[in-house]
C-alpha cells in the first residue's frame, strides 16, 4: 500500500482493478439502486476515485449532493408497493405523488376504537393522526390491536377533520399523508398499479399541507 493510500477509505476491488486499467482517469460511482437510462444525475453519484500514473487508488472525493438510497441506507427490503414508494419518496429516488397512487386500490388495516371508529392518535411533531397499516408485518409489529380491514380509499370518507392518515407508524420509515391527495388519486382513476419509482425521479413530492412527508424511523 502506498502512502497515498494510508489516507484513503477502503477502496473497492473493482475500482481498484478498473484504476489499473485506466491510469489517470476519475471513476464515479453510482448508487446501486440506480437503475435509469443514461448517465445518472448528480444526486446519484455517491462521489469518485482517481487512480495515478502507475494505476493505483491515489484520491476520493465524496459528492456532497448524493442522495443514499434505501439500498444504500440498509433499509430492509419493502413488504410492499406502498412502502416501496413510501421509501423511493422519502430517498428522492421516486415521486411523492406514487405514494397516494399506490395506496388506492390497496387493502389496508385501521385499528378501531371502542365505539367501532377509528382510532386516533398523535404522530411525532403534534399531528393529529389515523394510522393505516398497508402489510401485516407493520400492523403486528404496532402491537395486538383491534383492528379493521378496509380498502384505503373508503378510509378516507372516515378521517376526522384536520386529520392526517400515517402510513405504516411501525416501520422504518413512515410517512404523513393527507387525506385529500387520496382522493385526488381516486379522483384522476388511479388504479394502485401507478409506478412507485425505478430509481430514476429527482423529487420526494409535495409536503403534508399539501400531500405527504417522511417521518424517518418508527420513533422519529
Amino acid at each position: 500500500m502506498s502512502p497515498q493510500e494510508d489516507t484513503l477509505p477502503p477502496v473497492p476491488d473493482d475500482i481498484r482493478e478498473a484504476g489499473r486499467r485506466v491510469p489517470e482517469h476519475w471513476l464515479g460511482v453510482v448508487d446501486p439502486m440506480w437503475s435509469g437510462p443514461g448517465s445518472p444525475p448528480d444526486w446519484a453519484v455517491t462521489g469518485r476515485w482517481r487512480s495515478g500514473p502507475d494505476g493505483e487508488i491515489v484520491e476520493w472525493q465524496e459528492n456532497p449532493d448524493y442522495r443514499p438510497s434505501p439500498r444504500a441506507l440498509g433499509w430492509p427490503e419493502p413488504e410492499d408497493e406502498v412502502d416501496r414508494a413510501v421509501q423511493l419518496a422519502t430517498t428522492g429516488y421516486g415521486p411523492g405523488e406514487a405514494v397516494p397512487a399506490t395506496l388506492v386500490g390497496h387493502e389496508v388495516a385501521v385499528l378501531t376504537a371502542p365505539d367501532g371508529g377509528l382510532l386516533c392518535a398523535v404522530a411525532p411533531g403534534g399531528t393529529p393522526v389515523v394510522p393505516l397499516f398497508t402489510s401485516p408485518v407493520f400492523l403486528h409489529t404496532a402491537g395486538r390491536y383491534a383492528f379493521e380491514l378496509v380498502a384505503a380509499e373508503d378510509v378516507v370518507a372516515r378521517v376526522p377533520g384536520g386529520h392526517a392518515l400515517y402510513l405504516n407508524p411501525s416501520a422504518p420509515v413512515s410517512m404523513l399523508l393527507d387525506p385529500d391527495v387520496v382522493r385526488d388519486a381516486v379522483r384522476d382513476g388511479t388504479d394502485g398499479r401507478a409506478d412507485a419509482g425505478s430509481g430514476d425521479a429527482g423529487g420526494t413530492g409535495r409536503l403534508l399541507t399539501e400531500g405527504v412527508r417522511p417521518v424517518r424511523g418508527a420513533d422519529a
